[in-house]
């Protein structure tokens, strides 16, 4: 946390990415490894200050228009299924990260508690 404060806007950004959603049908929604680099293109948009983004509970997304699909067959609708956030489905996490973060007792800085404190009144 002190190298964050140190370093300020040189600090690494923290992105999480689920490359292996499924849709209904059990089939991979995001095309593949080779288009990987279309999401971390637009992470290093977002760092560079290039695009915005889109609020949520759990941080920013991608906003529409934002990723580069030319030449893939994303539909808008799966599109708009890889970047919604199921609250329902953190809510169902938070025991887990709660208990994760429990293991340190009163090791774990307070800036990460409370990052978690807010991560659940985001959730609902």
């Amino acid at each position: 946390l002190n190298m964050g404060d140190k370093l300020g806007e040189k600090a690494p950004r923290i992105f999480y990415v689920n490359w292996f959603r499924k849709n209904a049908a059990g089939k991979f929604m995001w095309p593949g490894f080779g288009d990987n680099s279309r999401v971390l293109k637009w992470m290093c948009d977002r760092y560079d200050g290039k695009v915005t983004g889109v609020e949520s509970a759990i941080g920013m997304l991608p906003a529409p228009g934002d990723l580069d699909l030319s030449g893939l067959s994303v539909t808008e609708e799966a599109l708009g299924e890889l970047l919604k956030v199921d609250n329902a489905a953190w809510k169902k996490e938070m025991p887990d990260l709660e208990s994760h973060f429990s293991q340190f007792g009163r090791r774990l800085p307070p800036r990460i508690q409370a990052q978690v404190e807010a991560l659940k009144k985001r959730i609902g």
